[in-house]
């Protein structure tokens, strides 16, 4: 007589929970993915702020001066190498971590919630740095009349296209953070038991 009962294999019974729901290690995957595009973003942003510097002729009281336009002449753009320099190594060391946990299935959740809690500190970080520099490179685009700042970029064009370039970049960046902090609150989602 054949037997209808079910197969005892844990696998296989209804009541028993997988240690780690499927596609936990995709998540990781897709972590270590976004983790170097982070770095990547983050080490484009600075080589390219730090290499904006440009010197034009200006005439000052009708005689004609050298005047170099640098990064480290604006507190906002020396913030923003700061941040996205803590950004880029913030990135190789979480990166490193989540291979790691590849590697150990059993410290899944507990890096799971250590990486939104950094994630969000850095979000912060490069997204305040990076509204800092916007708004200090718009005034340098549009100038201000209010305050008569007079815009630079018709005379620092390469200098204005780097400091440009750079914010894109590092929004780029703020945009990657994000879509790690969702993943992570995901992978966690999924862990819940239902």
């Amino acid at each position: 007589m054949a037997s209808t009962d079910k197969p005892t294999d844990p696998e296989f019974t209804s009541s028993s929970t997988p240690l780690a729901p499927e596609g936990t290690d995709d998540y990781f995957i897709f972590d270590v993915i976004l983790r170097f595009l982070l770095f990547a973003a983050s080490v484009v942003a600075v080589v390219v702020m730090v290499t904006s510097n440009e010197t034009e002729i200006v005439l000052f009281q009708g005689i004609p001066v050298p005047q170099p336009a640098k990064f480290r002449y604006s507190p906002a753009f020396i913030y923003f190498v700061a941040a996205f320099s803590v950004s880029g190594l913030y990135s190789i060391i979480t990166t490193l971590a989540s291979l790691s946990v590849i590697r150990k299935p059993h410290l899944k959740t507990k890096f799971l919630l250590h990486f939104i809690f950094w994630d969000v500190l850095i979000l912060g970080i490069i997204a305040s740095a990076t509204g800092t520099a916007g708004g200090v490179a718009y005034v340098g685009l549009k100038g201000n009349k209010h305050t008569n700042w007079a815009k630079i970029c018709s005379t620092y064009d390469k200098f204005c296209k780097h400091t440009g370039g750079s914010i894109a970049v590092a929004l780029f960046g703020s945009i990657v953070t994000v879509l790690l902090i969702w993943l992570s609150a995901y992978a966690i989602h999924r862990r819940i038991p239902k």
